[in-house]
């Protein structure tokens, strides 16, 4: 397992601008395929999300994705079961909700993340004021605990939960449910300097990041961006790996000055 927090701050403070594309686990066959083909096109750190049957953060394209993936079987232990043969060279993050945690209990739960070689969890439904067990039980195993800021965020809870984040800080760039955006809010940028000013902590940028010229745009701030709904469409619409992989060869260009 590779440390998710020491690595991106190595990348980032040797210059380069972070990039974290997602893939919805269970998918489709083969879909660790999926996660190969995104770290030989330039990821830093791919995030994997375990689908659950009412993801309240997510819009139509990774409620899609959630839904083909459950109606296949696929479980928590299966994606993981999946992830423990891969050897992707960088760190992976899962994203999912606090009912699978809460079921599977904190302890399991984070050493089979470990495990299975993840390293961070994201789990937007989990409040700051009721998350520091499972917080101890992701650090016992290793796993850094990721954590969300939005727009709305007043600036004294946006410190406290940059004192608690591990690995990164995840900024919501928009107020509303991920997915595909013809144009930028300006509430990104807004999100990045607010960050920026209170952590050391590596920011990416998260939620409606759709194109290489808005990932480009949004690190002039951050300093990296996560990618979602952009890629699950190509995938949903049957294009294929290579043109998922070839969205985020894309934005690694544009993000290195391409």
């Amino acid at each position: 397992m590779i440390a998710l927090e020491e690595h991106l701050r190595a990348r980032r403070d040797g210059g380069r601008k972070l990039l974290v594309p997602y893939v919805t686990g269970g998918l489709m066959d083969g879909w660790v395929h999926v996660v190969s083909a995104f770290v030989a096109a330039g990821a830093d750190a791919v995030e994997i999300g375990i689908p659950f049957s009412d993801p309240v953060m997510d819009g139509p394209t990774i409620q899609e994705a959630s839904a083909t993936a459950l109606l296949r079987g696929t479980t928590p232990e299966s994606v993981l079961a999946d992830l423990r043969g891969v050897d992707a060279g960088v760190p992976l993050v899962a994203m999912t909700y606090y009912n699978l945690v809460f079921r599977a209990g904190h302890h399991r739960f984070a050493t089979s993340l470990a495990d299975a070689g993840v390293g961070g969890a994201v789990i937007p439904d989990l409040p700051l004021e009721e998350s520091a067990d499972w917080e101890r039980s992701a650090a016992e195993a290793g796993v850094a605990t990721v954590l969300l800021t939005a727009p709305v965020t007043p600036e004294e809870r946006l410190v406290r939960i940059c004192a608690r984040s591990r690995g990164f800080v995840y900024g919501v760039g928009l107020m509303g449910v991920t997915g595909e955006r013809s144009a930028l809010a300006d509430s990104s940028a807004t999100m990045a300097k607010r960050l920026k000013a209170v952590t050391d902590l590596p920011v990416l940028i998260g939620f409606g990041v759709s194109t290489p010229a808005q990932a480009r745009d949004v690190c002039a701030e951050a300093d990296g961006v996560i990618v979602a709904s952009a890629l699950m469409r190509r995938l949903l619409d049957g294009e294929g790996i290579e043109a998922a992989a070839s969205l985020v060869a894309s934005m690694r260009a544009a993000l290195d000055g391409g």
